[in-house]
């Protein structure tokens, strides 16, 4: 079971923040699993799916794969996770977001799902579904074939999580591969309980807060978290995170009931880093949100290649398999491929040029604390104007167009001593500079022109 989540910042998860955000079934899987503290993704939506469903960094299919888009994301035919795990035998499901390639004829059936369910296009009003308004507005589907109606009305995370707790329920004895790609935390917020007729507004006799707020559960955790927080937007997005919680126990629960648990791997990841600020009215009852994420200690956000943007909360779980315990290993979602591929004994028949690598020692051999020597490298934009590099404690970063070509167009950061990335060495260490700019030019070389 591979668990993603959207937006969901580092300082967004209670194993981080435990004194402000409220996550007890994330909690304990990182306190029984493996906990990565340096656990990165790509900067935004797609380009993190693209990494995690092909095992290379969506630099290598260049244009819609490195930006949030409704173009399709890489070619028909690619090798994916879902085709690996079906050569496996695996019956192969995905519920929620899929967010590479929002037409028909492109969608999650065509690259190795048995069935797929939820929104083809990115985030959706939580209550109707639609997307933002044009060609993909209506794209809340059944294996590719939109519903009627989009089942209104329903919390979007409440239908991702019947649908997994369904088939979860049918698998019998068949092995299964199940990507569950929730909707939330991204915008738009919106938390109505039972009062799913009034869409979420400020309390206009109490401005600081939510209509019916003292009457939504969501609201209200037996800690007091959630309500201790005076802000109301980021209260509103602590429910927001109660509630996508309280879904990842219905799936946790449910493997339980069906005696599954102990023989499933569950991994988890937020897609990019928090979103921060949102200016509204781009889905149904999207409301405008400022300073709306929980705060914490890295540079930059969402869209960023700054530390901010690419590191998020990550975690494998599997009982009596994965000893509980922090990793320091650098870990990229690029790297799940190859490593689901190594534990289902198959090869990603296809996939050539993986950029992931194996983590199967770190997770299974305990006496291995850190992968092989390697380079971690990001881009953001459909045409390329963000880049960074990360080599053992060292990493350079580029904003702006053209692509740098020199070892001067780089910054350079030691993040062991300057995790915030406030100390730019570039200057003081030119040689180090020249060493990255090296591995940089190896790792573009293998990107789309």
């Amino acid at each position: 079971v591979v668990i993603v989540t959207d937006d969901q910042g580092w300082g967004d998860i209670g194993y981080n923040n435990p004194e402000h955000v409220y996550t007890p079934n994330l909690d304990r899987l990182a306190a029984a699993g493996a906990r990565f503290t340096q656990h990165y993704v790509m900067p935004q939506c797609t380009p993190t799916r693209v990494a995690l469903m092909t095992g290379r960094y969506p630099s290598r299919f260049g244009g819609a794969a490195q930006q949030a888009s409704n173009a399709p994301a890489f070619p028909l035919g690619t090798p994916t996770m879902p085709s690996l795990f079906k050569r496996a035998g695996y019956a192969t499901h995905l519920v929620g977001k899929w967010h590479l390639g929002s037409t028909r004829g492109h969608g999650p059936n065509e690259f190795g799902f048995d069935s797929s369910y939820g929104s083809l296009a990115g985030a959706v009003g939580m209550y109707d579904h639609r997307y933002r308004a044009g060609e993909f507005e209506h794209t809340w589907h059944r294996d590719g074939v939109p519903i009627e109606g989009g089942e209104n009305g329903t919390h979007a995370t409440d239908l991702v999580t019947r649908e997994a707790v369904r088939i979860i329920e049918d698998a019998g004895e068949k092995p299964f591969f199940l990507y569950v790609a929730f909707q939330s935390v991204h915008t738009p917020l919106d938390e109505r309980g039972r009062f799913t007729d009034e869409p979420t507004a400020l309390d206009p006799d109490h401005p600081d807060r939510w209509r019916h707020e003292d009457e939504i559960e969501w609201f209200h955790d037996p800690e007091g978290l959630i309500q201790r927080e005076t802000d109301p937007e980021k209260r509103l997005f602590l429910a927001a995170v109660h509630h996508l919680d309280a879904a990842v126990g219905e799936i946790i629960d449910a493997l339980g009931r069906t005696g599954q648990r102990e023989r499933t791997l569950i991994l988890f990841s937020s897609d990019n880093g928090p979103q921060v600020n949102w200016a509204g009215d781009a889905y149904p009852d999207d409301l405008k949100l400022t300073d709306f994420n929980q705060p914490d200690d890295l540079r930059g956000a969402k869209i960023d290649v700054w530390e901010g943007g690419i590191r998020v909360p990550g975690l494998a779980n599997w009982p009596g398999r994965i000893e509980a315990g922090e990793s320091d290993a650098l870990v990229h979602i690029v790297d799940w491929l190859p490593t689901l591929a190594s534990i289902v004994s198959t090869e990603p028949a296809g996939a050539t040029n993986l950029d992931g690598a194996d983590l199967s020692a770190i997770l299974f051999d305990h006496e291995a604390d850190e992968l092989p020597d390697r380079d971690l490298y990001w881009t953001w934009a459909s045409t390329t104007n963000r880049w960074a590099l990360r080599h053992g404690d060292w990493k350079i970063v580029h904003y702006g167009r053209p692509a740098p070509e020199s070892p001067s167009n780089w910054q350079l950061f030691n993040l062991a001593n300057d995790p915030r990335e406030q100390t730019d060495l570039a200057a003081e260490r030119p040689e180090v500079l020249q060493r990255m700019h090296e591995r940089y030019l190896v790792r573009r070389a293998g990107d789309a022109p």
